[in-house]
């Protein structure tokens, strides 16, 4: 883990939630997920936006050509928990979302940060959107 991620995550739990840090504020949670490969158990901060139910999170790596690590390792096991601001732990299963459904989650995060547009021009893979459902 980098030093950054490991920053952001003492700052998330020693503040409830909140990352004044690269002004993240609430809108991050923490994905606690297991190495496809490696078997360890890994924690990420990543940014959420709330849905029906769950949260959205886009498996963005700052425009670089290829997927973070964890999206690889939700694909693999799904079915993961989250530290959240407001609820704690909650136990999730990630959905990766396609077509339509993708384009309008997608849109929320360009719109609510505009780093996602620009993350969105430096590659040309189209960046995954992930559901974490409550299970």
């Amino acid at each position: 883990m980098t030093d950054f991620n490991q920053r952001i995550i003492d700052e998330f739990r020693a503040n409830n939630g909140t990352v004044t840090s690269g002004g993240f504020g609430r809108s991050l949670v923490l994905v606690h997920h297991v190495g496809a490969r490696s078997g360890l158990e890994r924690v990420s901060p990543v940014m959420a936006i709330p849905s029906d139910g769950g949260w959205l999170i886009a498996a963005s790596k700052g425009g670089a050509p290829e997927n973070p690590a964890w999206y690889h390792n939700l694909r693999s096991a799904p079915d993961v928990v989250i530290e959240t601001p407001d609820e704690g732990e909650v136990a999730v299963n990630a959905v990766e979302l396609r077509g339509a459904e993708r384009d309008a989650a997608w849109e929320l995060f360009t719109t609510r940060s505009p780093g996602f547009a620009e993350y969105e021009r430096r590659t040309d893979r189209v960046i995954p959107v992930i559901e974490l459902r409550r299970r």
